[in-house]
C-alpha cells in the first residue's frame, strides 16, 4: 500500500509537470507567432494618434495664419501644410452631368454622372443565396459574375482576384457592396475566389498567381485587381481600372485610423496590368503565413522600374469588416526574403509555379480550389 500511494504521488507529479510544460510551450507559441502580429497593430494605432494630432495642430495653425492674413497665402497655396495641391482638387473634378448619353461605339468615360463619391458600406451579414437571388433579376450577369456594359465600350476588362480561406460570411457582404459599383464604373469585369485548403498556412501570394493563371485562361483580361476580401472601398470614384503604372488602391484603411502605415506599403487592393505583372514575374510564392509578400511586390514593381500610383484626397478610404477568426500566424522569414527580393525575383514568382486546381463557375464568381504545399513551387539556390 506504500508502494501504490508513492506511485500515485510521482504520477500526480509528473501529470502537473506535463500540464505546466504544455501551457508554458503554448504561450511561448502564442507570443511567437500571434502577439507579434497584434503589438505591431496597436503600436501603430498609437503612432497614428500621435500623427493626427500632430496635423490638427498644423490645420488649426494654418487656418489661425489665414484669418490673420486673409489677403495672402502660405508656399503660393490656400491648402492646409503637409497636404497635396492635388487632394483637394481631385474632390473638385468635374464628373459628367445626369443628361450624358453614352454612345456604344465609344469608350466608357472614366468620370461618370453614376459616380456620386461617397457610400457607405453594408456590413450587415447576409448568406451567398439571398446575394445570388438578389443579383438574379439582372440577366446581364453571366456566369463567375462577368458583366459588361452595353452601352459603351468598357475602358477595362478587369478580373478580380480575391485569396480566400474561411471567410465564407464576408464574400456575400463583399459582392453586395462591389458589383453595383463597378456596374456604375462601366467596366467589364469579373470575380475569381482562389481558395486555399489543406493544412499549410495562409499563402495569399500563390493564390493570387494561380489566379491570374486561370483567370488568363478564361478571357483576355487586360487589367488584374488584387483584393482582399474584408476591403470596402468607400468612395465610388475610385476607380477600378489600371494605368501605365501599378496602382494601390486601398490607400486609407480604416483600421489604420485612414493613414498610410508607411511609404512602401502596398497591400489591400492593388491593381497592375496583366503586362505589368507578367514583367515582375508575378508575386513571390515563398511567403508562408502573415505579412510580407506585398513589401516583396513593392520591390519587385520598382526594380523593372515602375512606381506606384494612389488615389489622391479621399478616394482611397476603405473599410475593413471585422473578422470573427484568428489571423493567420505570421511568417517568421519574411525579413529575410525581403534582403533578398531582387536575387529571388525571376526564379520565384509565375514562372516556377505548377498546381491542380478544382474549378466551378456559379452566378456571382469562379471559385478555384487548391491545396497548396511548398513542393508546387521549388526555387532554385540563389
Amino acid at each position: 500500500m506504500p508502494l501504490f500511494r508513492t506511485a500515485l504521488r510521482v504520477s500526480n507529479r509528473s501529470l502537473l509537470v506535463f500540464i505546466f510544460f504544455f501551457s508554458f510551450s503554448s504561450s511561448c507559441l502564442y507570443f511567437i507567432y500571434v502577439a507579434p502580429g497584434m503589438a505591431n497593430t496597436y503600436l501603430f494605432m498609437v503612432q497614428a494618434r500621435g500623427i493626427m494630432l500632430k496635423e490638427n495642430v498644423k490645420t488649426i495653425g494654418h487656418m489661425i495664419r489665414l484669418y490673420t492674413n486673409k489677403n495672402g497665402t502660405i508656399n503660393g497655396t490656400d491648402y492646409p501644410e503637409g497636404n497635396s495641391t492635388n487632394d483637394s482638387i481631385s474632390q473638385t473634378a468635374t464628373y459628367l452631368p445626369e443628361n450624358f448619353t453614352y454612345s456604344p461605339s465609344q469608350s466608357c468615360p472614366e468620370k461618370l454622372p453614376s459616380m456620386r463619391g461617397f457610400i457607405e458600406p453594408n456590413m450587415s451579414e447576409i448568406s451567398l443565396e439571398e446575394i445570388q437571388q438578389m443579383f438574379s433579376k439582372d440577366l446581364d450577369i453571366e456566369p463567375g459574375g462577368h458583366w459588361k456594359p452595353k452601352d459603351c465600350k468598357p475602358r477595362w476588362k478587369v478580373a478580380i482576384l480575391i485569396p480566400f480561406r474561411n471567410r465564407h460570411e464576408h464574400l456575400p457582404i463583399f459582392f453586395r457592396h462591389l458589383i453595383p459599383v463597378l456596374q456604375k464604373q462601366r467596366l467589364e469585369f469579373a470575380f475569381y475566389v482562389v481558395e486555399q485548403v489543406g493544412t499549410q498556412p495562409f499563402n495569399r501570394a500563390m493564390l493570387f498567381n494561380i489566379g491570374f493563371k486561370e483567370a488568363m485562361k478564361d478571357n483576355d483580361w487586360d487589367c488584374v485587381i488584387f483584393h482582399d476580401v474584408d476591403h470596402l472601398l468607400e468612395n465610388d470614384r475610385n476607380y477600378y481600372g489600371c494605368g501605365e503604372m501599378p496602382r494601390h488602391f486601398a490607400a486609407k484603411l480604416d483600421k489604420y485610423m485612414y493613414i498610410l502605415p508607411y511609404n512602401e506599403f502596398f497591400g489591400g487592393v492593388s491593381g497592375l496590368t496583366v503586362e505589368q505583372f507578367k514583367k515582375i514575374n508575378g508575386f513571390p510564392n515563398a511567403f508562408w503565413g502573415w505579412g510580407g509578400e506585398d513589401d516583396d511586390l513593392w520591390n519587385r514593381v520598382h526594380s523593372v522600374g515602375f512606381n506606384v500610383t494612389r488615389p489622391e484626397g479621399e478616394l482611397g478610404k476603405y473599410k475593413s469588416i471585422p473578422h470573427h477568426h484568428r489571423g493567420e500566424v505570421q511568417f517568421l522569414g519574411r525579413y529575410k526574403l525581403l534582403r533578398y527580393s531582387r536575387e529571388r525575383q525571376f526564379i520565384d514568382g509565375l514562372n516556377n509555379l505548377v498546381y491542380m486546381p478544382s474549378i466551378f463557375a456559379n452566378k456571382l464568381y469562379t471559385n478555384i480550389t487548391v491545396n497548396l504545399v511548398p513542393e508546387l513551387a521549388p526555387v532554385q539556390d540563389y
